[in-house]
């Protein structure tokens, strides 16, 4: 197509220069040498009668004086015009070879600087991409039918849950491949799909059941590279840049060397790396020593199992109740000490840093959830900043009612 458009580019050249070039080759139309002769012949019959009426006393000495001048001055006038009306035969003609070649140039150049070469694949494309949108539509128009007739057949829905992605209209797609996930539970490609384009039709958030359905493929299939890409997109999404990292150099493990996906995956992961790198230069790190014991006169403490949870955490006094950072241990390891960093964050966008004071908790939990339950023991203490070098002694010493 390139060397079509740059066959019509030279063929409007030359046409343009086969109009300039005879204009300016053409001669110039010959003076008209009769009528100047005939002026010139007048003009010597009036100087003849005038020098006879001088003769003949008709005309005194200064009045043939001034009608020769006069007669001399038109005269004149008539050979000047026919001089300025013979120009040379080759006057002018410089300027067809420099025409020649400055106006190929000059419009090649005035194309390249606000035109666009590729306009016409650009258009041949986009009218391809419409026929084929057509027809795709016009399809999917027939399997609907024919689906409503066959509700059974599950590659129809799946090639109609397709066409509907192809076409970027991805609520619809989502709730085909929804009714796909109900009908076939065990299909991964199905609840990628479906986690895929209920996102697309969300603006791309994973947040929620796209994100649920991914942790499902990847409880399966640990290294299904479509839901290792998915994941690191959705811990992406929450700032959560290290997880994001996990996952998607996991699938950078995974994809051959000539894979044209791995490229963009390093390039992700470059990216991961400057963001982590900001966080940790704008943001101190924190680490806060922790000592942890059980009151031996606690009575609940004879009858919780060694392996009973133990959750040590740390939260905001005022702001959000949301552990900051946490460790999961049990009642065996007690008594213990530990370190409470940022590396421990439910958040990574939360910092131990952010906040003036913290309260560090140690709770034993007897259902093993993480939130707070009755019959739980538990135990805190109060940090102001700054936390560096600073230890916190808990002990757990209440029951929560």
């Amino acid at each position: 197509m390139n060397t079509l458009f740059w066959l019509i580019v030279a063929g409007l050249i030359l046409a343009a220069l086969a109009m300039l070039v005879p204009a300016l080759l053409k001669k110039q139309l010959p003076v008209d040498d009769d009528h100047q002769q005939r002026n010139i012949k007048i003009a010597r019959q009036r100087l003849a009668e005038l020098k006879q009426q001088l003769q003949d006393g008709v005309l005194t000495q200064t009045q043939f004086d001034e009608q020769y001048a006069e007669l001399q001055l038109i005269l004149n006038d008539d050979i000047q015009a026919a001089v300025l009306t013979q120009p040379s035969n080759r006057q002018g003609r410089w300027v067809i070879p420099l025409l020649a070649l400055l106006l190929p140039c000059l419009s090649v150049f005035i194309y390249l600087m606000l035109g666009d070469v590729n306009a016409l694949n650009k258009i041949e494309l986009q009218a391809n991409e419409t026929k084929a949108a057509e027809n795709v539509a016009q399809m999917i128009a027939k399997l609907e039918q024919r689906l409503r007739q066959q509700p059974d057949d599950m590659e129809g829905w799946k090639m109609l849950a397709r066409s509907y992605s192809y076409l970027q209209q991805y609520q619809q797609a989502a709730d085909v491949y929804a009714k796909l996930y109900r009908m076939q539970p065990e299909d991964i490609d199905v609840q990628l799909q479906y986690a895929n384009n209920l996102a697309m039709s969300r603006g791309g958030r994973m947040a929620g059941e796209p994100e649920q359905l991914i942790g499902r493929v990847l409880q399966k299939q640990p290294e299904n590279n479509n839901a290792l890409w998915l994941a690191g997109m959705a811990k992406a999404e929450q700032g959560d840049y290290k997880q994001a990292k996990h996952y998607w150099e996991k699938l950078a493990a995974l994809l051959p060397a000539n894979s044209e996906s791995l490229p963009q995956v390093r390039q992700m992961l470059a990216a991961l790396d400057a963001e982590l790198a900001k966080q940790a230069a704008a943001v101190p790190a924190v680490e806060i020593q922790v000592r942890v014991d059980i009151d031996t006169d606690t009575a609940l403490k004879a009858k919780l199992p060694a392996d009973t949870t133990l959750f040590i955490y740390a939260q905001a006094v005022t702001g959000p109740k949301m552990p900051l950072a946490i460790v999961r241990k049990q009642l065996a390891d007690l008594p213990l000490k530990l370190v409470l960093n940022d590396s421990m964050a439910m958040q990574p966008s939360t910092h131990l840093g952010d906040y003036r004071q913290l309260r560090i908790v140690a709770r034993l939990s007897q259902s093993g959830q993480a939130t707070t339950q009755p019959g739980d023991l538990i135990g805190s203490t109060e940090l102001s900043q700054p936390f560096a070098d600073r230890v916190a002694t808990v002990l757990i010493n209440q029951e929560v009612k």
